[in-house]
């Protein structure tokens, strides 16, 4: 069945595209006295945002775009970045255990906007913070992992895994700092998409995507060569250095504005590779974007249980951070695709 699907990797991200939009429909969907048709639901999403009105659709369409729908885009631009960026990584590094976080970038942006969180800047102003931060981490990771010019892989993952610890420990003395908004802030920090759930949010995400994903899909057939070794690479043209730097760019630019606009979702840019990969092969001009695709469809599902999951506990009213969801679903699933492989 793997092989089969292998050999057609443009239905697979057909059959992946439907899957999102199911997941989507699925997240969207009010419950309860609210309860609607899938034809009510694609109807009130069509129709757009109305000004007014009291009847049972009316309130529909108030709960789809003011609450739902914003929530849901996010988490689809946040999963389609890390599933990216983890797929790319996973190429340049040539390690299938890469994943967005590992070049310290995560622990930059997490320590920016968590300063600006407790500082009371607003959500735009955090994300900012929280980019400027990831952006000064890969600088200092690329700069000790460059000797004249070239970098070493090897000296680039040694340098990311020093960052990302002084990094969370300067995380760690932030919370210790915040007294009584630590819990606010951890929150934040694990992936909370209610606090991100806004049109503006989505809107900034949807432009890092637009602009980082497409700078690493025409690298794609060169990302392949990589995979053969450096060697090989540059027999067919390909500088390893010029390649490695053009995808850390891309990568830290799309990994600091999630972390930044949402915070830690962990374990997605992980897993979603490895799925998508086991659809479409090791070729990453499919890969990638059926990682994309993986990422966001994994996202949206984690999210609904997110939102779902504690009234079953007898806990109304709360929902647990997406970031846990993640980890929680995503560390086992690892486990069980490695054992496979072995």
């Amino acid at each position: 069945m793997s092989k089969f699907l292998v050999a057609r990797p443009a239905t697979v991200l057909i059959l992946l595209a439907a899957l999102v939009v199911v997941a989507v429909l699925c997240h969207v969907s009010p419950g309860g006295e609210y309860h609607v048709s899938v034809l009510e639901l694609v109807g009130e999403i069509f129709r757009g945002p109305r000004d007014g009105g009291t009847d049972r659709l009316a309130r529909v369409n108030s709960i789809l775009w003011d609450l739902r729908l914003p929530r849901v885009c996010v988490c689809l631009l946040v999963g389609a970045l890390l599933g990216s960026v983890g797929s790319a990584f996973q190429a340049l590094l040539r390690n299938p255990l890469a994943d967005p976080f590992v070049l310290g970038v995560s622990g930059g942006a997490a320590v920016g906007s968590s300063l600006a969180f407790l500082f009371g800047f607003g959500v735009l102003f955090t994300t900012g913070f929280g980019f400027v931060g990831g952006m000064l981490a890969l600088a200092l990771v690329y700069a000790l992992s460059t000797q004249r010019g070239v970098i070493d892989v090897n000296r680039l993952i040694l340098a990311g895994t020093v960052t990302g610890s002084l990094l969370s420990s300067m995380l760690t003395l932030v919370l210790l700092s915040a007294g009584k908004d630590t819990n606010l802030v951890l929150r934040r920090l694990m992936g909370d998409m209610g606090d991100a759930a806004y049109w503006p949010t989505a809107g900034l995400l949807l432009v890092v995507l637009l602009i980082g994903f497409p700078l690493l899909m025409v690298q794609s057939r060169n990302l392949n060569a990589l995979a053969l070794g450096g060697d090989a690479a540059r027999r067919l043209g390909v500088d390893p250095s010029s390649l490695a730097r053009l995808v850390l760019l891309a990568g830290g630019f799309m990994t600091a504005a999630t972390v930044g606009t949402v915070g830690i979702v962990g374990f997605l840019g992980l897993v979603a590779p490895h799925l998508a990969r086991r659809l479409l092969g090791v070729d990453w001009r499919w890969s990638l974007p059926g990682s994309l695709l993986m990422g966001s469809l994994l996202l949206v599902f984690a999210d609904l249980l997110a939102q779902r999951a504690m009234p079953y506990f007898g806990k109304t009213g709360l929902e647990l951070p997406v970031g846990a969801i993640t980890s929680l679903l995503g560390a086992p699933t690892l486990l069980v695709l490695l054992k496979k492989k072995a």
